[in-house]
């Protein structure tokens, strides 16, 4: 369902080509459904496939979390791949550190970094990801969090912007053009826009850009 590729899908679950196609044929059987079919390059679910693939993943997900990672985890002795999802901002600011920590105390731990999605709690449920590290702002009562660092918001402005000598009031920052940072396809706000708008302030955007870098 995810990897869209024959080849690639045998490879993430550790099967040869010819074991994952009569796996495919055997589930086929089953289900008396054709479950994917070629469009293009990509295998594509039916409708069926779709409707069962929710459960499908919170089962795998069960067994998961209830058999294979039974055991307590140990960083020195782990081989894990972790899937973060998280802006560049955070990957700039905040995760290099992590990775210094990491390649001292868990050097066989590797991190797959994937930029905000559009619905990350509904990839966090999936087990799609397995952290997703935001402003607290947009995280969910849903799922265990925990704080990771306090960030104080700032303006970086043109520096020949005679507006900008000094401190400027909020009704001076609100009266320039602004550059902010949107994600995903949804075009999801960063913290700054999101506060405004839940304030009722909205301030004139000249330039959107898909990340702070």
């Amino acid at each position: 369902m995810t990897e869209r590729k024959l080849t690639a899908a045998a490879r993430s679950i550790n099967l040869s080509q010819p074991a994952m196609s009569a796996a495919i044929a055997r589930l086929r059987t089953y289900f008396r459904d054709e479950l994917f079919t070629m469009q293009g390059r990509e295998l594509v679910p039916t409708p069926r496939a779709e409707a069962l693939a929710p459960a499908v993943r919170d089962a795998l997900l069960h067994v998961q979390l209830s058999v294979i990672s039974w055991d307590s985890f140990n960083p020195a002795q782990s081989d894990r791949r972790f899937r973060i999802s998280l802006s560049d901002f955070m990957t700039l600011v905040f995760f290099e550190k992590v990775v210094e920590r990491v390649a001292w105390e868990a050097p066989g731990v590797s991190f797959e970094l994937l930029p905000r999605a559009d619905q990350p709690h509904e990839l966090l449920r999936r087990g799609d990801v397995d952290f997703l590290i935001f402003p607290d702002v947009f995280m969910s009562s849903a799922h265990p969090k925990a704080k990771l660092f306090d960030e104080a918001l700032v303006c970086v402005g043109c520096p020949t912007n005679k507006k900008l000598l000094g401190n400027i009031s909020f009704e001076t920052y609100m009266s320039m053009g602004h550059v902010a940072a949107q994600f995903g396809r949804e075009m999801k706000p960063s913290v700054e826009q999101w506060l405004l708008l839940e304030h009722g302030f909205n301030r004139r955007i000249e330039l959107v850009v898909p990340g702070f870098t």
